[in-house]
């Protein structure tokens, strides 16, 4: 291990995976019992999985003013989307009808996260922020709500696209990709990546499983549909939905 990294986490500037911990603990020869407690410390710091039970019990605005911290920590945020359209880009519509709350949610609980979800797209007209989404054509078309609900949130994805540091890529079903979009994950910077569950999520500090989402990221990204061709197939699936209607 070089003596830069070593000084980098000595300061706090890296956080040191299980793999540098074990490193460390060999070359000081630390005894069994303290280094099982030390890399269980370095499990915990790297990976932590947040369950939908817990947030239940806090209540569930807590989450988004959490999110809201993230989204306000970080200067460049990366969205992967390939089953839904996520709550920064969702209209009041679609964000109901995608909330479907856990079991023992109180009401009033789901009208105050509702209220902070709206509240936090404000942040998509920071500029000194730059936000990237991908969204699989699945994730865009999924009917989760009525057509004309759906109609209206493409239109919105559309036009938040036009935003200077908003960019809207879109895999439509039509291409050859070759690798398979496993779940939905947010890069926040070089921080911190979140990846979405049904019972929860996983939060994930590890400077290596950090590199390897911004490397699938920038993969998937180079494979999908940008700017005015992503405008279009975004009108088209609008225009399919709304004809529907008749």
């Amino acid at each position: 291990m070089s003596q830069s990294k070593v000084s980098r986490i000595e300061t706090g500037k890296a956080l040191p995976s299980v793999i540098d911990v074990q490193q460390i603990l060999n070359a000081l020869g630390i005894d069994d019992e303290l280094a099982q407690e030390l890399l269980g410390l370095a499990r915990v710091a790297n990976v932590e999985y947040q369950d939908v039970r817990t947030s239940v019990r806090r209540g569930l605005h807590h989450r988004q003013r959490e999110l809201a911290a993230l989204e306000a920590g970080a200067k460049h945020i990366r969205y992967f989307l390939p089953t839904a359209v996520t709550g920064l880009l969702q209209t009041p519509d679609y964000m109901r009808s995608a909330m479907n709350p856990p079991l023992g949610a109180a009401v009033g609980d789901i009208t105050k996260t509702l209220a902070l979800k709206l509240e936090r797209q404000s942040i998509l007209y920071d500029t000194t922020k730059q936000f990237d989404f991908l969204l699989t054509e699945s994730a865009a078309r999924w009917q989760l709500c009525e057509p004309a609900v759906m109609a209206m949130q493409l239109d919105r994805l559309v036009s938040i696209s036009r935003l200077p540091n908003v960019n809207i890529g879109v895999l439509p079903l039509s291409a050859r990709v070759a690798d398979v979009p496993f779940h939905t994950f947010t890069i926040y910077g070089a921080k911190l990546v979140t990846v979405e569950l049904f019972t929860g999520q996983l939060v994930l500090r590890d400077p290596k499983d950090i590199e390897h989402y911004r490397d699938l990221f920038d993969f998937f990204t180079s494979e999908a549909t940008q700017g005015s061709d992503a405008r279009e197939l975004l009108r088209g699936w609008s225009e399919e939905f709304m004809r529907s209607r008749e």
